[in-house]
């Protein structure tokens, strides 16, 4: 969902800045929060304690990950939006005949309230979040288990994403894949991925490739 559905880094980076002034530490820039996100928000905020280095040795990670919810939750389409070529992608997939899902690592009860408030939950047949399953990306279960939510056939499934869990949960799956290469995702994070893209534009004509019809 971030990364490649959604610009969210804008939102999660000033909460991040938010969250580490409240401790007094140094804020962040977008730049910085970049390459932290996508492994969930309990890892973000690891992350981020461990920039700040020693001055934040003393922080309860739980804490501040309880902290950085309860700021990001309310906030959290303030300054997101979809990625360029969104709803033309997801008006063509539906037009074809594709069930699409949302396979996030982000708590699923967020992810579904993001979506809405955002205007695109019509589009979506079901949302896997990080804590819908034991199990979350990188494990195939995941994506696996998002997949049955959606009624959907692995063997007939493409994961879309910007993350190199997203190819991993992928592989695992037996799952074709696309590298979001508009995303967040480092250029080396395309290995093992089916194909990459560069925009959401491109998606449906990838899909059909992938999966014919």
């Amino acid at each position: 969902m971030d990364g490649t559905l959604l610009d969210s880094l804008p939102d999660l980076a000033a909460c991040a800045d938010r969250l580490l002034t409240s401790y007094g530490l140094r804020g962040v820039t977008p730049d910085i929060v970049r390459p932290m996100v996508g492994d969930g928000v309990a890892a973000l905020v690891r992350r981020l304690l461990a920039h700040a280095g020693e001055a934040a040795a003393s922080i309860d990670a739980q804490e501040a990950t309880t902290r950085y919810m309860a700021d990001y939750t309310p906030r959290s389409t303030e300054l997101s939006r979809p990625f360029p070529g969104t709803t033309y992608a997801l008006e063509t997939l539906k037009a074809d005949g594709w069930t699409l899902a949302i396979c996030t690592n982000k708590p699923v009860e967020a992810a579904r309230r993001i979506v809405s408030a955002l205007g695109l939950d019509g589009w979506f047949d079901a949302i896997g979040g990080g804590d819908s399953f034991p199990v979350r990306k990188p494990d195939p279960a995941h994506l696996l288990g998002t997949i049955g939510l959606a009624h959907g056939t692995p063997g007939r499934a493409i994961m879309v994403g910007d993350h190199h869990n997203d190819i991993l949960a992928a592989t695992g799956a037996h799952v074709g894949s696309v590298f979001a290469r508009w995303g967040y995702g480092r250029p080396e994070m395309e290995a093992g991925a089916t194909i990459g893209a560069d925009s959401m534009i491109e998606i449906p004509h990838i899909a059909a490739q992938l999966i014919p019809a």
